[in-house]
């Protein structure tokens, strides 16, 4: 009779160079590699948010996998939904400017779509988030600007810092949603692929004893 593997620690990847995605998976206390996937992210012609998000998560989480397939790999993308219209990230100050002149007073809608991949599968999952912007003023808008000055960020604002003051009501099902990375959905992906993260981390902390 063969003898049972001993259990080892998995490869993770996260197919993202991003600063905030990378603090939120962090908070697993997993041990994990950040690959950047080199995906296109310009919207296809007509293309909705969500859609948009849909498959941009794919795309990151495949293109890790092509090289990477043994391990399970993370893909994530978030697209703010503005009445269909698509918004990303702002680049510099004069476009968070005109992204929040344009959020003001508005619902919107953050759909954060993830796709975990391993050994040719793939699952997926979305979670919308919907934000009511106060009526904020051009002087709210500037100050609070130059505070986070949140350039590479979805929206033009952090959630997590000072741009809370400017939304009226967060509704999600996922409090890291907004964030970039939804743990929720994360998890239950990983999970569904044969990724048991308590006993991965139980490995992790033996290791390093």
């Amino acid at each position: 009779m063969p003898a049972t593997p001993e259990p080892c620690l998995l490869p993770l990847i996260l197919a993202s160079t991003s600063r905030y995605r990378k603090a939120l998976l962090s908070r697993l206390g997993l041990p994990f590699e950040c690959l950047s996937p080199h995906v296109d992210e310009t919207p296809l012609a007509g293309e909705q948010p969500l859609a948009l998000a849909q498959r941009l998560g794919l795309a990151k989480a495949q293109a890790v996998a092509a090289t990477h397939p043994q391990a399970f790999v993370i893909g994530s993308d978030q697209v703010l939904d503005l009445n269909g219209q698509c918004l990303g990230k702002p680049g510099n100050h004069a476009n968070a400017v005109t992204q929040l002149r344009s959020l003001r007073g508005q619902t919107v809608h953050f759909h954060s779509a993830v796709t975990v991949m391993h050994a040719g599968r793939a699952v997926s999952s979305v979670s919308t988030i919907d934000v009511r912007y106060k009526p904020f003023t051009d002087a709210h808008i500037e100050a609070y600007l130059r505070i986070d000055q949140p350039y590479d960020c979805a929206g033009s604002a952090k959630s997590e810092a000072l741009g809370i003051a400017l939304c009226e009501s967060i509704c999600s099902d996922d409090p890291t949603a907004l964030e970039g990375l939804p743990l929720t959905h994360t998890l239950r992906l990983l999970e569904s692929l044969g990724f048991d993260v308590f006993a991965q981390l139980a490995l992790h902390r033996k290791a390093n004893a």
